[in-house]
């Protein structure tokens, strides 16, 4: 039995950002990290300007830095892609709190990766670096949603490819303050309690 290229594991997962970019919008797509071409993943990508981040120097990699740290302002990001980036980290928490740091409410979060217990997961463990992903860690998408849960953030999609890689794509939820609204014998009471007359008020 042939057993299929890397190529093929990346063509599809391609295939499928195409479909999984076709609603996200914003002016700032960032890309953190390598899987493949430096942007031959954004092709389906509907943002204004992308912006890609690798640890190392090639054609098409917009900054270079130490990940998980990203030289990004916080909550100025409308989305942010992780191809097989937290396989590659000894840290992949770090690198999810990193990229909710730089999300601005309401951003996208989206995560490829392999199943542990896959045929693509088993490759990329036994490859010793030769694989494209040369990962540290595989994480199980359940562990990531997870994660993603204890953050606040709404899962929207789950793809998968090829029995054995994922495509999440999680929503950062917008808080905002709502003011509680004190009825005026409330408020009342609520100042008659803090404000004590002494004998200079009473004069």
């Amino acid at each position: 039995m042939s057993i299929a290229p890397p190529s093929v594991l990346l063509e599809a997962e391609t295939a499928l950002l195409v479909e999984m970019l076709d609603d996200v919008f914003g002016w700032e797509l960032l890309q953190v990290g390598l899987w493949g071409p430096p942007r031959g993943l954004l092709g389906g990508s509907r943002t204004r300007q992308c912006t890609v981040i690798a640890e190392r120097a090639l054609g098409g990699v917009d900054l270079v830095t130490r990940l998980p740290q990203l030289p990004i302002a916080g909550g100025t990001v409308d989305a942010v892609l992780l191809p097989h980036t937290l396989e590659n980290l000894s840290d992949a928490q770090a690198m999810i709190r990193e990229a909710d740091r730089v999300l601005a409410g309401d951003g996208k979060l989206i995560i490829a990766g392999l199943r542990p217990l896959s045929v693509w997961g088993l490759r990329a463990r036994l490859s010793r670096g030769t694989f494209p992903v040369a990962p540290k860690r595989l994480l199980a998408e359940r562990r990531i949603c997870d994660w993603l849960g204890l953050l606040g953030y709404e899962m929207i999609a789950t793809r998968h490819c090829l029995h054995g890689a994922y495509i999440l794509k999680a929503r950062k939820r917008l808080y905002t303050m709502t003011p509680i609204r004190i009825r005026p014998r409330e408020r009342a009471a609520v100042l008659g309690s803090l404000v004590k007359p002494t004998s200079r008020t009473r004069s």
